[in-house]
């Protein structure tokens, strides 16, 4: 009764109290343990130092655990690598609490697990099936979007919702319950999701889906990997004209300029823009919107497949500072000489620009960065949005990677799925220590004043209290974490 009683699994072991948001949730072990305050510069690691594991990946090149933002830096005790569904270890045994890792993509702190488990499951990617009538396609929780890809296009499909990169792994993709530049027309992630295979440290394999185990299904769509180990997957594709997108870029001069495009632009299904975050005074939000919809051949001349290039970044250094970002901006914003230009792109640089360089964080310096994205209600975000623009362009601590785009309202069936009807933001910064922490505090009173929630699996240093006030639904959530995941 002592040992494992309610009293003996209290808030200082494995109860409610103990595998709640402050237990088991995104802070990372506890608030007062391992948040912040415990994984940060001034906890347990030193400044610059990456997470460093001795093992390698299954193409034998060293491989680093760690974030994508790569702040906070912090160690896993150890990382048991999976290959083979057959060779999944026996996870209930381990001493430490556990946690999957992909390709560590998560810009947050959603993919590490200090003096914990990382469960490595990206060498678990092999294809299991795929219905071409109805573009049904399963796979293991390693199998990338970019294997996905590559997979679908020769034969007609492509994915019918992709986030901003596609080097990450199917399981990921659900864990974050990842959106797009369509979630207007096609939701989430989660949305696309139609059955998956999840391990629980108890050594039970459910399957989940709408109708079955339906509960889990909702807590681990969103659920940041604390709900067990995902194994296979299994989600809709769909049949598209080609893989090159018929797109327009249109420049505006201001926010206002944005709202009225994005309300014209009801016929494309992917919208999306950038914005100049250093802009100031009439200029204010000032940016470049893109939409689009795939080309169709018969209408649209197609151009030959291109050679799919990624180069790598040259080295470590901190190339992100007020004088680049502000010319990079300048040169980005003016590069369009007319207010509306058109053409055919290949689907690569239409929704992974980034993924052309291989390690493009290593711009921000050794020690990382931050992206902070929010979504603010219809009826407030405009003011909103100004708002933090205008802290954002004053602060001088601004980034060229600003994105703005609105969501739509397709509910996902994740509990903490993030995207909901609104205007989202997303800005990368990087890490100055208490500079940046103290400027996003600021942007948090502003969200939280709007009705505004942060997304989580791209936060590193959101408070519990805000976490429990932006997701009521952790308290249903909490009773679905499994006791061994952290």
């Amino acid at each position: 009764k002592e040992g494992n009683s309610k009293e003996g699994n209290s808030k200082e072991g494995n109860s409610k109290e103990g595998n709640s948001k402050e237990g088991n949730s995104k802070e990372g072990n506890s608030k007062e343990g391992n948040s912040k305050e415990g994984n940060s510069k001034e906890g347990n690691s030193k400044e610059g130092e990456r997470t460093k594991v001795n093992s390698k990946n299954i193409n034998g090149i060293e491989k680093y655990y760690e974030s994508w933002g790569r702040y906070p830096k912090v160690r896993p005790a150890k990382v048991e690598q999976i290959f083979w569904q057959s060779e999944i270890p026996d996870i209930s045994k381990y001493s430490t609490s556990i946690l999957p890792y992909g390709l560590g993509k998560s810009y947050g702190d959603s993919c590490l697990n200090e003096n914990g488990t990382l469960l490595d499951t990206s060498g678990m990617n092999h294809l299991i099936g795929f219905d071409e009538e109805s573009g049904l396609i399963r796979c293991e929780a390693g199998f990338t979007l970019k294997d996905a890809l590559d997979f679908l296009t020769p034969r007609g499909f492509f994915l019918a919702t992709t986030p901003g990169t596609k080097h990450i792994t199917v399981a990921g993709a659900v864990a974050n319950d990842v959106h797009g530049k369509n979630h207007h027309v096609r939701g989430c992630f989660g949305n696309q999701v139609t059955q998956f295979e999840l391990l629980r440290s108890g050594g039970q394999k459910l399957i989940c889906s709408p109708n079955e185990n339906k509960e889990l299904f909702k807590a681990t769509i969103g659920g940041l990997g604390l709900t067990g180990l995902i194994t296979w997957v299994e989600f809709k594709s769909r049949k598209v004209s080609s893989p090159f997108i018929a797109m327009e870029s249109v420049k505006f001069g201001d926010l206002e300029e944005f709202f009225a495009i994005n309300d014209e632009s009801k016929d494309f299904e992917y919208t999306v823009s950038w914005v100049d975050c250093t802009a100031t005074g009439g200029s204010l939000g000032r940016g470049l919107y893109s939409r689009g919809n795939h080309a169709n051949p018969a209408v649209h001349n197609i151009p030959e497949l291109p050679t799919e290039k990624a180069f790598p970044f040259p080295f470590e250094a901190t190339f992100i500072n007020p004088f680049t970002v502000n010319l990079f901006n300048m040169l980005f914003y003016n590069k369009q000489f007319r207010p509306v230009e058109k053409s055919i792109i290949h689907y690569d640089p239409f929704f992974y620009p980034l993924d052309a360089v291989n390690n493009w964080n290593k711009a921000y310096g050794k020690n990382g960065f931050l992206q902070y994205q929010f979504v603010v209600p219809f009826d407030t975000g405009k003011d909103a949005i100004k708002e933090i623009l205008k802290d954002v362009s004053q602060s001088g601590l601004s980034s060229f990677l600003t994105v703005l785009k609105t969501f739509g309202n397709i509910k996902s069936p994740g509990m903490l799925s993030f995207p909901r009807p609104g205007i989202t933001l997303a800005i990368d910064f990087r890490m100055n220590g208490s500079e940046t922490l103290d400027m996003l505090g600021g942007l948090d009173n502003i969200v939280r004043e709007a009705g505004g929630v942060i997304y989580p699996a791209k936060d590193a240093r959101m408070t519990a209290e805000d976490f429990q006030l932006f997701y009521p639904e952790w308290q249903e959530f909490e009773q679905y974490i499994d006791p061994k995941f952290s």
